[in-house]
């Protein structure tokens, strides 16, 4: 009996690159996601999860997403878009699930947000129209703010979406956005002391994956 039960276990990969396993983020969402499995009705007589936890280390990346799929689950929860990438490449056979992932769709990942098409569907992590929301609210709390600088790197997709929204809502804010660029972490310091170093200037800081290993941190 106890053979039989085993043998139809559903069996769930998750994959958070970004995260060590005692990081706090980490495991609040792991909790949330194993309490809504059981409001679901998947106790552990039903489903077995695996987790593979990269520390936010790129290099093991491709090799924990590697060791997932090679584990043949029923399904794979992923977050971020560079785990998500690895995946990609890796399984056209596999049900993916992603959550962080910020432009699914100009990323490749999905056809369209209302129809995903393929075996990748998700939660989009951030709208790009953000970007002017974010200026409008660094404007309500330093109305004297004239220049924005917009902490930019090339590596992440999303940035362009964030600086194209806002620079759309600058000049109605009386606000000239400029392109503060960042492509790793000793370039970070001098290029906001540079830009701090006119008056009634702002910053931006969009979001980055910045992995530990990684160009941004």
């Amino acid at each position: 009996m106890v053979a039989r039960a085993q043998a139809h276990l559903r069996h769930i990969g998750v994959l958070l690159a970004a995260y060590a396993e005692t990081d706090p983020a980490g495991r609040t969402r792991v909790i949330a996601f194993q309490r809504a499995l059981e409001e679901l009705g998947w106790h552990e007589d039903r489903v077995r999860i695996e987790y593979r936890w990269g520390g936010g280390s790129a290099n093991s990346a491709k090799a924990l997403a590697m060791d997932l799929v090679q584990s043949s689950p029923d399904v794979i929860l992923v977050a971020g878009d560079p785990a998500l990438t690895q995946l990609q490449n890796l399984s056209t056979t596999i049900p993916i699930v992603f959550t962080q992932v910020s432009e699914p769709v100009e990323s490749g990942f999905v056809y369209s947000l209302a129809r995903p098409g393929g075996l990748i569907t998700g939660f989009q992590n951030f709208e790009p129209e953000m970007g002017g929301k974010w200026l409008s609210f660094l404007k309500e709390l330093a109305p004297q703010v004239k220049r924005v600088g917009a902490l930019y790197s090339s590596d992440a997709a999303p940035h362009a979406s964030f600086l194209a929204a806002a620079r759309a809502a600058a000049p109605p804010l009386g606000i000239e956005v400029t392109v503060v660029s960042v492509e790793n972490k000793g370039s970070i310091e001098p290029a906001i002391t540079e830009f701090a170093r006119q008056s009634d200037s702002g910053l931006l800081v969009f979001p980055h994956p910045t992995p530990r290993s990684g160009s941004l941190t």
